[in-house]
């Protein structure tokens, strides 16, 4: 059992930068919406 198998731990690692990935695009493309929205309610008044 002294042998461990590295490939699993690599996977979550992928896994973990890709959940972060995620996260950064989604809240990135919430502030433009939200700054677009803003932008054109300040606009209309």
């Amino acid at each position: 059992m002294s042998n461990k198998r590295k490939p699993p731990t690599l996977q979550q690692k992928k896994d973990e930068v890709n959940k972060k990935a995620l996260i950064w695009a989604s809240s990135v493309t919430g502030v433009l919406i939200l700054f677009v929205i803003i932008v054109l309610v300040v606009s209309k008044l």
